[in-house]
């Protein structure tokens, strides 16, 4: 097998799909010899900031010495950037042998696991494989369903901020929403980034019927004392000074929700000390997150695509890009709030040029050119993601600015083009 021929499996018709439940991918993993169960876990669900979160605390552990792996979805460039060791992606020959080993499992099961539960169970094997020390585990969807919720009590569980997200699978309340994701929790110690009362409500009882220990990060505490677009220095939670590549007064909250893990795995026994805290920060990286790719002109993107990541958009758009012209290049799928995601950030814009991102359920770039003719700016669409980065930058001149935002699917070819 191949790595394509690999990669070509797990993709393929008959795995697609997302059916709640876990039962699935528990008889996969103890066909697998339940390699979930050799290694310890940091288990992160949330709406909005589950990889920052989940990037910023294995970048930690890393400097701590640890071996760590980091499990995220959905990947920017290629699909081994979902699992990795110590910063280091899977490699095609480990992925290849993996699958290989995991596949004849798959097909004797009488139903069928999905693409997302499949890949799970080969993460699960490569971690264990790998003899990580601890494992930084991003939740797929919700939670408690979740087929990463297979995992035995974790270290600590993380829930990071909460909004309106997969209504009709999650529910259509906070509330709702909130306790389909403390599904997680079964235990040892729980870090959540602040809420709403009755939805932090939903969490303090949760904990209190399984025996965790609940920490609530200090927003309080966060003082920012500088920001540009080499990043962010601020104070919290007892530290001072801590400098975070990653840009944006929301990632300063989860920031403080990873101090927060920090003390939760300290409080454990893990020997974590200030100064790894400071490294970790400081060597981070998480791409697609209003990043910038180059200053001539100023190109950022991100992969913002539901209400709370749109309000914070518009935030980093007031504090980092006041009064500058934007072109704005985008692409959406068909099946998001796309109204939500325009609404917001229009009235920053001097022009649209639109794209279609690499997913079959893509809006066209005609379509959305055609939706965003309301807003009464200059709208080009544009073939392809290369030419729409080409036609951004001409337009927007040595002076100006390209924000490229929408759908995550195609933060992958914009930062390949705009650094071409």
């Amino acid at each position: 097998m191949t790595v394509d021929e690999a990669l070509s499996y797990i993709h393929s018709v008959s795995w697609m799909g997302t059916i709640p439940g876990l039962s699935r991918t528990q008889e996969l993993l103890r066909r697998l010899g339940n390699p979930e169960k050799q290694v310890k876990y940091v288990h992160i669900a949330g709406t909005n900031g589950k990889g920052s979160t989940a990037a910023m605390t294995a970048s930690i552990l890393r400097e701590a010495g640890y071996r760590v792996g980091l499990y995220t979805s959905p990947y920017i460039n290629c699909f081994h950037e979902r699992m990795q060791v110590d910063g280091q992606m899977i490699t095609d020959d480990e992925l290849v042998e993996i699958t290989e080993l995991v596949m004849p499992h798959a097909e004797a099961m009488t139903e069928h696991p999905t693409e997302f539960e499949l890949v799970s169970c080969i993460a699960f094997a490569y971690f264990a494989r790998k003899k990580c020390d601890v494992v930084v585990l991003e939740v797929g969807l919700g939670g408690e369903l979740d087929s990463t919720n297979v995992i035995e009590t974790p270290l600590v569980s993380v829930i990071t901020n909460i909004g309106l997200d997969h209504t009709e699978v999650l529910g259509d309340t906070l509330e709702k929403i909130a306790a389909a994701k403390a599904g997680i929790i079964k235990g040892g110690h729980t870090v959540i980034y602040r809420a709403a009362p009755s939805v932090e409500k939903v969490f303090k009882d949760k904990c209190a019927a399984v025996g965790s220990v609940l920490h609530k990060a200090d927003f309080d505490s966060i003082h920012l004392k500088s920001h540009g677009f080499e990043g962010q220095v601020f104070d919290a939670c007892g530290y001072e000074d801590l400098h975070l590549p990653l840009l944006g007064a929301h990632q300063l909250r989860n920031a403080t929700v990873v101090l927060t893990v920090v003390e939760a795995l300290q409080a454990q026994g893990y020997h974590i000390t200030r100064q790894n805290v400071y490294d970790g920060m400081a060597k981070v990286s998480w791409p697609g997150r209003f990043e910038l790719l180059r200053k001539d002109p100023l190109f950022l993107v991100d992969g913002g695509h539901n209400p709370q990541c749109i309000d914070a958009l518009a935030d980093n758009i007031r504090d980092y890009l006041a009064g500058r012209p934007l072109t704005v290049l985008t692409g959406v799928l068909a099946d998001k709030d796309y109204n939500c995601m325009y609404s917001k950030v229009a009235q920053y814009a001097r022009e649209f040029i639109t794209v279609t991102p690499n997913s079959p359920r893509a809006m066209s770039a005609e379509e959305l050119k055609a939706y965003l003719s309301q807003f009464g700016k200059p709208i080009t669409a544009c073939e392809t993601v290369t030419d729409g980065v080409r036609l951004a930058i001409e337009k927007a001149g040595k002076d100006g600015v390209v924000l490229a935002y929408g759908s995550l699917y195609m933060v992958g070819d914009i930062r390949t083009a705009a650094r071409a």
